[in-house]
């Protein structure tokens, strides 16, 4: 099927990308399969045209096809992919080498696999500029900086000489956006580029995109499951499912007119702002069977019980920055200042707020995978700050996390089945055939297959990578899962079975989430609570009916109106708050920093002062 069209105005446009018939297929046990089967589409200069569907469904191998990056042993490439009228599929590696970056720039789903540890992210920028521009050492890394200001990264040029373990996701991903945009290329591929970002930087980051967009006359290829992102910047929408394009038109007859079942279904599925004004109680979310068409009621889950599973007071944390040759202390990530709450047994109590402002690190500090400067944590009435390493280990069978990154946690050797099962086996809980057994169980329960358990981490998307995770943190029934972007990496389709599997695991297990996200839409469906962080410090913390309904702190706002609304007729009709500076959490050594202040809005809504 052809996707090409014109524009939204009428008016044509030049092509610069033209994919005809792609059909790409993998060898596995000495048979070719196809996981891209004959699509077609067409991005035009200044044209967005986006691609959604189920993960796994070939978006980002169709990505890839386009970019030649695919294993030619392993991977066949049939079809036609030019690039203003040459064909890229033929021509020498050599060439596409000088292509790649320069006239076609790609910005990757997963940026910590995507970038070298060994080298600074400054430094990897700047060669990209140098390869393409030929410009000297100085200028490349002055346009650098200038790029790592544009897509708001704090401390820019402090940000130039550090290495990719030291920034946060979000950080990491505006990082590979920078380095995409370098040269300006003709088209940009973008595979969930805004995945890991919150809605503000998201916002400001589409903005940019869109901006370089209409300087350059650039086309832009967007995969996303952001249902919202797609209604505020496609013209076009391409929708995949099992490696075939269903359904492609304009957006906004997509989004007002979906003729195919399986678009009906994901578009139910989209969790949108507003929805839950009234309500006491998460509830899960509506959805559309894909076969029958027919709708399933949403459902309220439980309410929070009264004993606290988790207490944190007045927790700190800080990393030391290091320079000289002695390794003195010139200065210190204020990474968690003074930060307190408490987590009931059948609660979610979401942490919202910039990349980087301390969610994650907050997280990992309640389960002493990092070490605090300062505070008291109490899981289950006991001081885990004060417990040995044996103790600690028998207490994190009732505490467990689903990472951010699901490569990097996952181990690449093991089969997802042992990597699933190995908790139950190493705290002597399960036989290994029961444990294994437990493991198919726990992937059924995430929307994957039970054939899939003898499969390695790279055999899987990214999406379902993050399943596999979350199979994984349940395997011991903890009460307590601290889970950092849990369902980030996910289409809608499968972040909403995802999410109501989570609701209904919390009501009959009694589990507290302490979800950190950056999806305000998701935060607003599945929180009792949500706690507002900027710069490692909470700034507003309440129910969720008064954060969302009466948000109190500037910033909060600034959080609620930069949510994408999966609106398209609504995408000219926004407006947005005027921008603010990004402040910085590092400090100097010898900084000692204010005691924060708050007001009580409200019964149990508290507001920072200052």
């Amino acid at each position: 099927m052809n996707v090409d069209s014109p524009t939204a105005t009428g008016a044509s446009r030049v092509t610069i990308l033209s994919v005809e018939h792609l059909t790409t297929s993998f060898r596995r046990g000495g048979e070719w399969t196809p996981v891209v089967n004959d699509v077609s589409l067409t991005v035009a200069a200044g044209e967005t045209v986006a691609i959604v569907g189920e993960s796994g469904s070939g978006k980002s191998v169709t990505a890839m096809s386009i970019m030649r990056l695919l294993p030619e042993k392993t991977s066949r490439i049939e079809g036609s992919v030019k690039l203003g009228g040459r064909e890229l599929l033929t021509v020498p590696e050599r060439e596409m080498q000088d292509i790649r970056g320069n006239e076609v720039a790609m910005i990757f789903q997963e940026p910590m696999t995507s970038l070298n540890p060994v080298l600074t992210v400054g430094r990897q920028i700047a060669e990209a500029i140098r390869r393409h521009r030929g410009v000297s050492a100085g200028e490349a890394r002055a346009q650098t900086i200038a790029l790592l200001d544009r897509v708001r990264i704090p401390a820019a040029t402090k940000r130039f000489d550090e290495y990719p373990h030291e920034l946060s996701g979000g950080t990491l991903q505006r990082v590979m956006i920078a380095m995409a945009l370098a040269c300006r290329p003709k088209l940009l591929i973008a595979d969930e580029p805004t995945t890991a970002l919150d809605v503000t930087v998201q916002a400001e980051i589409l903005g940019l995109i869109k901006s370089l967009q209409d300087e350059e006359q650039m086309g832009v290829l967007f995969i996303t499951h952001d249902m919202g992102v797609v209604a505020e910047i496609a013209d076009r929408t391409v929708v995949m499912f099992r490696s075939r394009a269903l359904e492609s038109g304009p957006t906004d007859s997509i989004f007002a007119e979906p003729e195919n079942a399986y678009t009906k279904a994901l578009l139910s599925a989209v969790p949108k702002l507003g929805t839950m004004t009234g309500r006491t109680n998460p509830a899960t979310f509506p959805l559309v069977d894909v076969q029958s068409g027919l709708a399933l009621g949403e459902r309220e889950v439980a309410r929070a019980g009264e004993r606290n599973v988790l207490e944190v007071s007045n927790l700190v944390a800080r990393f030391d920055i290091k320079s000289g040759v002695l390794g003195r202390v010139t200065g210190r990530v204020h990474a968690v200042e003074d930060v307190s709450f408490d987590l009931k047994e059948g609660e979610t109590l979401s942490l919202v707020g910039e990349s980087g402002c301390g969610k994650s690190t907050t997280g990992r500090a309640v389960l002493r995978l990092i070490e605090p400067v300062s505070g008291r944590i109490h899981i289950n009435g006991e001081d885990i700050g004060a417990m040995t390493p044996a103790m600690l280990t028998r207490q994190r069978r009732q505490m467990q996390m689903i990472f951010q990154d699901p490569y990097s946690s996952l181990n690449p050797r093991m089969r997802v089945g042992d990597a699933i099962a190995e908790p139950l086996i190493a705290h002597g809980l399960a036989s290994k055939m029961e444990a294994r057994a437990k493991a198919v169980d726990l992937l059924e329960r995430v929307g994957l297959k039970a054939d899939m358990a003898r499969r390695f981490p790279h055999e899987f998307s990214g999406g379902q990578r993050q399943r596999i995770s979350i199979a994984r943190a349940l395997t011991l029934n903890p009460n307590l899962i601290v889970a950092d972007e849990a369902v980030s990496a996910l289409d809608v389709s499968i972040k909403a079975q995802v999410v109501n599997l989570m609701l209904e695991l919390q009501e009959s297990l009694k589990i507290a989430y302490l979800f950190i996200s950056h999806d305000m839409a998701v935060v607003e469906r599945v929180s009792h609570r949500v706690a507002v962080m900027y710069l490692g410090e909470i700034v507003e913390i309440g129910s969720r009916e008064q954060i969302f309904a009466s948000p109190q702190h500037a910033y909060t706002k600034r959080l609620l109106d930069a949510v994408p609304i999966a609106d398209p007729s609504r995408r000219h009709v926004r407006t947005r708050q005027p921008g603010i500076e990004l402040g910085s959490a590092i400090r100097p050594a010898n900084y000692a920093p204010l005691k924060a202040t708050y007001r009580e809005a409200a019964p149990g809504h508290l507001v920072k002062q200052g």
